[in-house]
């Protein structure tokens, strides 16, 4: 917009410019030579009243001569004298002496005074001089086109320069209006992006002309209806998912009353399934949108494989870690990242015989997809049966299968992958592939928050 408000600007200025100046420099060429021809014009008069006198005596014929040479100098309208016996005193278009006598001469003779251009180019004026011994004489003052037109170009130069001057200051001005219009454009497209992302916190300046600023409140109204909305739909959502807690208890304890010890344990681990679904509900529900979601993959990896390295050497298990030293943040919440490697780790220690061992790794840099950081949970264990399909819900191990699901839409989510590696002899290898993003700047550290309760 900005180039085509210049553009637009330029070729307006121009065209009004051309229109003013055009006829103008045809005003100062016409009014130049009308200048000179003014000039011209009292120079023969004058020659001819000073030397009218000294003509009316023959032998005053000399004083003449010095007349008409004084007045002939460098850089100015040659003048000469036409004697009645045609001889030419000063200089002459065609030769010194005897010069062929024009019809404007003869005219001139007959007493008239008067300006015309000959088909040589250039102009010449003819004053008469009468009382001349033997006649009437003619001073006679020609000038050349360079004469006529003296100073006309300098006037050119002068218009030229105004002209550009005025096409300079009227781009300079559409360019700072140019460059309002578009930083606002930009500051409101800059907040409407940061809306997109999640920031309801975002409101747009009213600035720039009325339309933008018509825009911007009512972007701003967008916005704060938005996250009005959402927060109803958070909270009714949470409602909803805590007043599922006392059904889901319920069914916990009908659960326990079961005689058949087998079936009791199933329904539990459907029903401690379906809590710990109510659960993340109510988390996310929670979590106020405009927050940016971050955590350190290579922290989180290690805090859990310590939470779970007791119950791993109760049964017999040897674990390996391996993580940077170096921050690894990936956009992910943190309670999430926890939920999803404690789900990886937990199938490990349910669904692989005691004794199995298993290693979590974090990798960032050249073995990793460029901007990504994987997370990687391996065992040595059987690899999982050939019934076995990644759908949520679904498991050939006995469980709820809604393990690896949560693995996977953790890493979906925050624009990552999931991907799942398994045979009878290397065991199974699941790797998560999450965004590398830069760290986030110092904040308070907060605790994690607590899990829901009843």
């Amino acid at each position: 917009m900005r180039r085509s408000l210049l553009l637009l600007t330029a070729a307006t200025t121009a065209l009004v410019l051309t229109a003013l100046l055009v006829p103008l420099t045809l005003l100062t060429r016409t009014h130049a030579a009308d200048r000179t021809t003014a000039e011209a014009t009292a120079r023969a008069q004058w020659v001819a009243h000073a030397i009218g006198p000294a003509l009316a005596t023959p032998d005053e014929r000399e004083t003449a001569e010095q007349t008409v040479e004084s007045v002939n100098t460098q850089a100015i309208p040659a003048t000469s004298l036409v004697l009645a016996d045609d001889t030419v005193i000063g200089p002459s278009p065609q030769h010194h002496g005897k010069s062929h006598i024009t019809d404007a001469i003869r005219l001139a003779r007959t007493g008239r005074a008067f300006t015309y251009e000959p088909s040589t180019g250039g102009r010449q004026v003819l004053v008469p001089v009468q009382g001349a011994a033997g006649g009437t004489a003619v001073v006679q003052v020609t000038l050349t086109e360079r004469q006529l037109y003296a100073g006309t170009m300098t006037s050119w130069l002068v218009l030229a320069g105004i002209g550009v001057g005025l096409v300079l200051i009227g781009l300079l001005l559409a360019d700072r209006l140019g460059a309002r219009l578009v930083g606002a454009t930009r500051r409101l497209a800059r907040t409407a992006d940061r809306l997109a992302a999640g920031d309801l916190t975002a409101r747009a300046t009213p600035e720039g002309p009325p339309e933008l600023r018509l825009v911007a409140g009512q972007l701003n109204h967008l916005a704060t209806r938005i996250d009005e909305l959402l927060t109803a739909e958070r909270e009714n959502a949470a409602d909803l998912a805590h007043r599922l807690r006392t059904p889901v208890a319920a069914l916990r304890l009908d659960a326990e009353t079961l005689r058949d010890t087998e079936e009791a344990h199933r329904i539990a681990a459907d029903v401690a399934a379906l809590e710990r679904s109510v659960d993340d509900v109510i988390r996310k529900a929670r979590r106020p949108l405009r927050d940016a979601p971050h955590a350190d993959l290579a922290a989180v990896a290690r805090e859990r494989a310590e939470f779970w390295q007791p119950l791993a050497e109760d049964q017999g298990r040897t674990t390996q870690t391996s993580t940077p030293h170096e921050p690894t943040p990936v956009p992910v919440p943190q309670d999430d990242l926890t939920a999803a490697i404690d789900a990886l780790i937990g199938n490990v220690l349910d669904h692989t015989p005691q004794g199995t061992p298993f290693r979590i790794a974090v990798r960032t840099g050249g073995t990793t997809p460029t901007g990504h950081a994987e997370l990687t949970v391996a065992d040595e264990g059987p690899g999982l049966p050939p019934t076995y399909a990644a759908e949520r819900g679904t498991s050939g191990g006995g469980s709820t299968g809604l393990g690896l699901d949560i693995a996977r839409r953790t890493a979906e989510d925050a624009g990552g992958t999931f991907a799942i590696a398994s045979d009878a002899t290397r065991g199974t290898r699941v790797t998560l592939t999450f965004p590398h993003t830069p760290p986030p700047p110092p904040a308070e550290t907060r605790p994690a928050p607590p899990e829901p309760t009843g």
